[in-house]
């Protein structure tokens, strides 16, 4: 786990595209341990404020202030796996990247799986695996890593209902592990699953 003391402090952000404005005037505080979600109609910047939290995208106007933040890890809407690598596999690979001997990473990895629900398909391929596991995949892969900041995009937009309950009731098992958590969502349930609301239809 990360040391919690990473922080984000966003000051009066703005992002203008040639079509306008998406946002102007957003300021928030983001800390470790929390769930925030973003969200707002389509079309509205969730995404584009994923990206400029991770700085792979400057704001237009304001700042971004981050303090004590080193790895930041991103699940996208659509899950990417190697097809014909084990779940297991996904998982244990960050773990080794640090350092882990191969029983420790695969008992850590296996614990983390079953925190998932996904310890019976943990030696089943990536391509196997339904869009509901897949995302926990994805999800769980991130918790291995332990990233400062997590970035989730849309995570149930695709899954069916018994699918997006499963990955909703992971969002604030990831923040306890010590990451500060952001997750664009149009989902009522996901939303609710965050302790705090970031909404980009009041900042248009």
């Amino acid at each position: 786990m990360s040391e919690l003391n990473h922080r984000i402090e966003a000051i009066s952000l703005g992002h203008h595209f040639d079509s306008g404005w998406l946002f102007r005037h957003l300021s928030f505080e983001l800390e470790p341990g929390h769930a925030v979600a973003v969200c707002g109609p389509s079309g509205s910047g969730k995404t584009t404020l994923l990206a400029i939290i991770s700085d792979w995208l400057r704001p237009t106007e304001g700042s971004l202030l981050r303090s004590g933040v080193g790895r930041i890890g991103w699940v996208f809407q659509n899950p990417h796996g190697v097809a014909q690598r084990s779940a297991m596999d996904h998982v244990t690979f960050p773990l080794l990247a640090k350092g882990w001997a191969v029983e420790q990473a695969e008992s850590r990895s296996l614990r983390i799986m079953a925190d998932f629900g996904l310890r019976d398909v943990a030696h089943h391929t990536f391509g196997s695996l339904s869009g509901g596991e897949a995302q926990r995949l994805m999800l769980a892969r991130a918790v291995a890593s332990a990233p400062d900041v997590l970035l989730v995009d849309e995570p149930t937009a695709q899954l069916d209902r018994k699918s997006a309950a499963m990955v909703n009731a992971t969002i604030a098992h990831v923040a306890r592990e010590g990451s500060i958590v952001v997750i664009a969502s149009h989902d009522p349930d996901t939303i609710a699953a965050c302790e705090s609301v970031i909404d980009l239809g009041d900042a248009a």
